[in-house]
């Protein structure tokens, strides 16, 4: 996949174990961890992430004249829309509707993570700005080699966007809840920020759970344990055969988690008189706290804010990070100081009469979103003024 007139060469990995760990890494860099080697071939090699599951890797490798890596793209040939979270199901149905085939279709993007983070990753060794545009150039390349009717690429960086928006694609925004840390010592110090009635609520939520007896604990690195793991993934897949079928994650891929990135993990568990009955899995960047998942046995009141958000700006707190990224949806979060922030993802539609249908839509769509990130943010807990 050459680029014309460019020395550079782009080829598709149909698997990570076909590329060198320290080069992938050169280029993901160190800030986010889903997109590091470690996280997506755990996600390859225990089988969450492979074509039976509907994922089948197509990473592009940017190479230099003397074959050296320069840039990558996280890339995979989707069968369906599931574990995406940038929904596209109206699309799917209209354009199949038209009588087009929407499946299958490229996606770029961390497999079951709505975390923004870089989709073009290029090493600084060599002009960024030129590996990326090779990437996105490619990205289309690819598309069109395989006949597919739209490429994806989800919660995307903003510092991205332009390059996308300015070689054809479109560009979606949606919104999630994230804490900000305004250089807090200590967890009262955020509340001091709060309304009185806000923060006298979050101070009830926690004595409450306390008075329950649950014991919480934040375990990271060499705490970490695989008994810790067994307790967590019974949670996990219980939460997901009550509420949402299948789980995406098998036993396997925590193991490796631990084995290649413990102290990039940070598990909330939580126990009664020993023991365990709920955990919240986090991830750890460079800069901030990633929620991901969170599973409990019993029901208690309060536990899941307790388990999901204030431990999490606990730590962050402690660990001088700068932000907690908790995830989609909840609006529930904003009474608990987590703000609106825009995410964007850049859809390449290579049917006309498609494209124009889904840019109308777009626009429209942005419109809403902006002025509902406007209405959750007036809804924040913090004192008036803040």
């Amino acid at each position: 996949m050459p680029d014309g007139g460019d020395s550079a060469l782009i080829e598709v990995a149909r698997s990570l174990s076909s590329v060198d760990r320290a080069a992938w890494d050169s280029c993901a860099g160190t800030d986010n961890p889903f997109v590091s080697w470690d996280f997506l071939a755990s996600l390859e090699e225990t089988g969450c992430v492979k074509a039976e599951t509907g994922w089948l890797p197509q990473h592009l490798i940017l190479r230099d004249e003397n074959g050296g890596m320069e840039g990558a793209a996280l890339v995979y040939l989707k069968g369906h829309s599931q574990g995406e979270y940038v929904f596209d199901h109206s699309w799917a149905h209209a354009y199949e509707r038209a009588g087009g085939s929407y499946y299958p279709k490229l996606l770029s993007a961390v497999p079951f993570t709505p975390v923004t983070g870089p989709r073009l990753l290029v090493s600084k060794s060599r002009d960024p700005i030129r590996a990326q545009e090779l990437l996105v150039s490619g990205l289309a390349e690819l598309a069109d080699r395989h006949g597919v009717s739209s490429l994806h690429v989800n919660f995307l960086e903003p510092s991205q966007a332009q390059l996308f928006e300015d070689a054809g694609f479109l560009i979606r925004h949606g919104h999630q809840f994230h804490w900000q840390n305004r250089g807090y010592a200590t967890f009262d110090d955020f509340l001091g920020e709060l309304a009185s009635r806000k923060r006298k609520a979050i101070k009830k939520e926690r004595r409450r759970v306390a008075e329950a007896g649950i014991e919480l604990s934040r375990l990271t690195g060499e705490a970490l344990k695989e008994h810790h793991w067994d307790h967590f993934y019974r949670f996990y897949t219980d939460t997901y055969d009550r509420k949402w079928g299948a789980p995406y994650l098998n036993r396997e891929f925590f193991s490796l988690l631990q084995e290649r990135m413990s102290d990039r993990v940070m598990l909330v568990m939580a126990s009664v008189e020993g023991t365990p009955i709920a955990g919240a899995l986090n991830l750890i960047g460079d800069d901030a706290l990633y929620g991901r998942n969170w599973g409990c046995e019993l029901a208690y009141k309060f536990l899941h804010f307790e388990a999901c958000y204030y431990q999490a700006i606990d730590f962050a707190i402690e660990r001088g990070l700068s932000r907690v990224e908790a995830g989609t949806q909840g609006e529930h979060k904003i009474q608990r100081g987590y703000e609106p922030v825009k995410t964007v993802s850049a859809h390449w539609l290579p049917d006309p009469s498609f494209r124009e249908a889904v840019a109308r839509f777009l626009e429209e769509e942005r419109g809403y979103e902006a002025d509902a990130r406007d209405y959750l943010a007036s809804h924040a807990p913090f004192k008036k003024g803040e």
